[in-house]
């Protein structure tokens, strides 16, 4: 991924599917918790099928294209469904060196990603997407010890375009914008990983935190929209386990802790990975 700290080799390949399902029922108006009866349980889900590539000993390019679905249980709104955006990343191995029985790694991972399909994002908490198209770039810090325990730190920021709204106007930090061009705030984000390695497995707990860096709340008993600066902390564990030569199976499972202008969300993946060389 663009921001774990595993690199392929040079010739190696990885094809991935992965199903993810989150949902919630509370969520954080600003600061404010609470629940919303027209909206019920506001479920996400989405299958996603991501590549990657190993152009060189030290450096990589990923590639994902999620289709996702949409839906509420109390709302007669009904949910979107669609492809979402198309993300590339470059991944470079900067420094590497042994240290303390193990190895030290520090990487960089440069993206883009840009939407494949009209669906409309001012249509909050149901829409499937920002409409915004991003560039990224972040760190990415590892130790691994000979016996395969490992501790990953990354943290990256994310740039977001405007986007162009079906509105001819629009609140802002309680200001009337009379436009349809609509700003999306930037991101922080940082994600701290402790696990174990080996040639047949894969398991960690993680932690994760987003920021936006501008940005307003949602205004009471109001839907939210790009606008607004959501934020979020959330744990999860994740494992991989390799079933047979290159074809492996993994899952994971979050839980928001806390957040603003963002739903308190259970979220759980799943999916099939499957590594091959093309130099062999």
């Amino acid at each position: 991924m663009p921001n774990d700290a595993l690199m392929m080799a040079k010739g190696q390949g990885c094809v991935l599917t992965q199903y993810t399902h989150a949902r919630w029922e509370n969520y954080w108006e600003g600061p404010t918790k609470r629940s919303n009866l027209n909206l019920g349980v506001v479920t996400t889900q989405s299958a996603m099928l991501g590549f990657g590539y190993g152009l060189l000993r030290r450096l990589n390019v990923l590639a994902a294209l999620p289709y996702v679905w949409t839906n509420s249980s109390a709302s007669y709104l009904q949910g979107q469904r669609g492809l979402q955006d198309l993300s590339l990343w470059l991944k470079y191995q900067i420094f590497e060196a042994n240290a303390a029985g193990g190895e030290v790694r520090l990487q960089a991972t440069g993206g883009l990603s840009t939407p494949v399909s009209n669906y409309v994002a001012d249509y909050m908490p149901l829409n499937i997407g920002m409409q915004s198209r991003t560039a990224s770039l972040r760190g990415i810090a590892n130790y691994t010890h000979g016996q395969g325990w490992y501790l990953t730190l990354q943290a990256g920021h994310t740039w977001r375009s405007d986007i162009t709204t079906d509105r001819d106007a629009f609140l802002f930090h309680d200001q009337l914008y009379y436009t349809n061009r609509m700003p999306v705030p930037n991101l922080l984000d940082a994600t701290g990983r402790l696990g174990f390695i080996n040639n047949r497995f894969q398991a960690e707990i993680q932690l994760d935190y987003f920021t936006g860096t501008s940005g307003d709340n949602i205004r009471y008993n109001e839907m939210p929209q790009p606008t607004n600066c959501m934020r979020a902390t959330t744990a999860g564990i994740y494992a991989k386990y390799f079933l047979w030569q290159g074809l492996a199976v993994q899952a994971a499972y979050g839980q928001v802790l806390g957040g603003r202008n963002v739903g308190q969300g259970v979220i759980f993946s799943s999916g099939f990975s499957y590594l091959f060389y093309t130099n062999r």
